[in-house]
């Protein structure tokens, strides 16, 4: 059976099918003018990687810090020792906590996005890594979520750090800002974006490492962006 689309939406599928590799200036415009819904949709980006070397699947999963964030409201929990717990709620976490937090954990209790832990505490979360790992919550040194600076890292989670990470058939998409943003705000998270996926092409790859991107919003259709 043939999904049921409304004319409103198959006119802007023949508007964009004609837009093809149009600049980012252009598709903003267009992506946010079909923001019709009451709420404040997100603008969504997404890009065709290549990472692909040989028979070797490689990974992609870095930090992209926003500089305008995303409009998303993160919530954030800190794990750590009793006496740091004033620390990190004065830092902005809405959840911070040793025994409780871990038995909240243990008992399906996750009311927070992102979950940042000192490393004294780190050899206590052997058992929650099961129930965290695959949520993609298990705090992680190398995206800066294991720490003694609890006040940076929460910082930097609310101003716009987001973390990324590639499907199994190399896409990689993030949320780089709101219908309500200013389109120039919208422009920087997306340079900021494409500048860090660059950064981080593996050495082992030849030739264009983006093969395509795209952008969307939350009830819209997805525009060709030029590369």
């Amino acid at each position: 059976m043939k999904p049921h689309h409304s004319k409103r939406y198959k006119k802007l599928l023949e508007t964009s099918s004609k837009d093809k590799n149009a600049v980012i200036d252009e598709v903003i415009k267009k992506v946010k003018k079909n923001c019709t819904s009451k709420f404040d949709e997100s603008i969504d980006i997404s890009c065709q990687l290549n990472l692909k070397h040989k028979k070797e699947e490689i990974t992609l999963r870095t930090l992209v810090n926003l500089p305008n964030g995303n409009g998303r409201k993160i919530k954030v929990a800190v794990f750590c020792e009793e006496s740091k717990i004033k620390e990190a709620k004065d830092s902005g976490a809405e959840i911070a906590g040793f025994d409780t937090l871990a038995k909240d954990i243990t008992d399906g209790k996750i009311n927070f996005d992102k979950l940042i832990a000192t490393p004294a505490v780190m050899p206590k979360m052997g058992k929650l890594g099961k129930i965290l790992g695959p949520k993609g919550l298990m705090p992680n040194p190398k995206f800066g979520t294991v720490t003694n600076n609890i006040k940076s890292a929460v910082h930097a989670i609310k101003k716009g750090q987001i973390e990324i990470k590639n499907d199994q058939d190399g896409n990689i998409a993030a949320s780089i800002g709101k219908k309500s943003f200013p389109d120039n705000k919208i422009k920087e998270n997306y340079d900021v974006f494409m500048k860090t996926l660059l950064k981080e092409k593996p050495i082992k790859i030849k030739g264009n490492f983006i093969l395509s991107a795209f952008l969307t919003s939350t009830m819209g259709i997805s525009y060709k962006l030029k590369l």
